[in-house]
């Protein structure tokens, strides 16, 4: 099994001058000391407007500067909002395609949807079609980083004419997909769509285990890929916060965890939120304290290494550690991450080097008969895209334009007018020539 760190880039209210850009230089600190200590992935999540519970809104920068201290961890895109509302889908392959050239290939593309009124109504993307809106636009955008050209597509959700996405990712066809799952449902569609699951809720291993276990029989009897390339794996959040005394790990790592879960309930089930004025961690503090799942990696390495290694036998592929969460110091942070990295993480790497390669050799069939199941992309010709004067020539217009003459906003009505009464033209915008 292998371990990821995860940050939401948590803040907690009262702010203080400089406290955000703190807050990023800490967790790029991090995220150097994780990858050193052999911790294989790094994992950032694409939020908006969750003020306290997640600053991480721009990831591909984030995960950018952590490419640039880092050498060997994966760099997880985790989540990229997929509706075209959120993200066009050609700025999505372009920037995971940029990402992963920065990083030497080591990126990982995480996929969502969000399910939070504040975000989806603030991008007017529509709760009910969300869905469909995060599976047209994954399924494009794999193409986009696979195509050259891309032959282009006309949907429901988004539309766009043939055009070669550049740049193209280092991992062909694409770097591995993942999705964000809540629920059971999620996950099987995960299994059946032959792509990784990010499970963002904290469970035990009994629970685990079933989850694991239907996932990988349905991947095995059903997979049929919506990318170009399947990755079958499953990665669980866990709890962090070690200490060689058990007790002070969990006064120090107790009440994080506890505003983790708040925060998304918050958001996304319970909150009434006032943007700019709603103190998210004063509310939490005046709340009563109730159990919850996941804390069992708060405690002394001893612990901590019973926790994950029941996670381990119930057949997760990666634990991603929850270390850093609203209220931590980030010594305690740097103090808990050097302890896991010497006294918990070197068996589990041991021990995944037998792993994997055994998971490689079961499944090997069952990947074969998926990668098969990849419908090709048609052959076709590519359309010529003419520059604006020509199309203006082609349209009948006698202006003269030279290379280095700007084009004037006359010019453009010129071309609008002369677009409208031509059906050559009209011929031109359906290959997506718009004025």
């Amino acid at each position: 099994m292998k371990f990821g760190i995860f940050f939401e880039l948590q803040m907690a209210k009262p702010w203080a001058e400089d406290q955000e850009y703190q807050l990023f230089q800490d967790a790029l600190a991090q995220a150097e000391t994780a990858d050193r200590l052999g911790i294989q992935y790094c994992w950032a999540q694409e939020h908006h407007f969750l003020e306290e519970y997640s600053h991480s809104t721009a990831p591909e920068v984030f995960l950018a500067a952590v490419s640039q201290r880092t050498k060997r961890m994966r760099l997880g895109h985790g989540v990229t909002l997929m509706p075209p509302k959120f993200n066009h889908p050609a700025r999505v392959a372009e920037r995971i395609g940029a990402l992963d050239l920065v990083s030497g290939g080591r990126v990982e593309w995480g996929t969502g949807e969000s399910s939070s009124c504040i975000e989806l109504e603030g991008f007017e993307v529509n709760y009910v079609e969300k869905r469909s809106m995060w599976a047209e636009a994954l399924r494009e955008t794999a193409k986009m980083m696979s195509c050259t050209p891309y032959p282009g597509y006309r949907g429901k959700y988004f539309s766009m004419p043939c055009r070669n996405i550049i740049p193209k990712p280092r991992q062909r066809p694409h770097p591995p997909i993942w999705v964000a799952c809540t629920n059971r449902d999620t996950m099987k569609l995960a299994a059946r769509l032959g792509i990784g699951a990010l499970t963002f809720a904290f469970m035990d291993a009994k629970e685990a285990k079933w989850w694991v276990d239907e996932y990988y029989d349905i991947f095995e009897k059903e997979a049929a890929p919506i990318g170009r390339a399947v990755n079958p794996n499953i990665a669980m959040l866990g709890g962090l916060m070690c200490h060689r005394d058990g007790d002070v790990a969990r006064a120090r790592g107790v009440e994080g965890q506890k505003f983790f879960k708040y925060g998304l309930a918050h958001y996304y089930r319970f909150g009434a939120h006032v943007p700019g004025v709603t103190r998210v961690w004063d509310e939490f503090k005046r709340t009563h304290d109730e159990p919850m799942a996941g804390l069992a990696g708060v405690g002394c390495p001893a612990e901590v290494t019973d926790t994950f290694a029941a996670l381990e036998e119930a057949g997760v592929d990666q634990v991603i550690l929850l270390q850093q969460a609203a209220g931590y110091q980030h010594e305690h942070i740097m103090e808990s991450l050097e302890l896991f990295g010497t006294k918990v993480l070197p068996a589990f790497i041991e021990r995944d080097e037998i792993a994997a390669a055994k998971k490689a050799q079961r499944l090997e069939h069952a990947v074969a008969a998926a990668q098969a199941r990849i419908a090709p992309i048609e052959a076709f010709e590519p359309p010529v895209v003419d520059a604006y004067p020509l199309l203006w020539q082609k349209a009948g217009l006698k202006e003269e334009m030279s290379p280095k003459r700007s084009l004037e906003g006359g010019a453009f009505w010129k071309l609008q007018t002369a677009m409208n009464g031509s059906s050559a033209s009209r011929a031109n915008v359906d290959e997506g020539i718009e004025s």
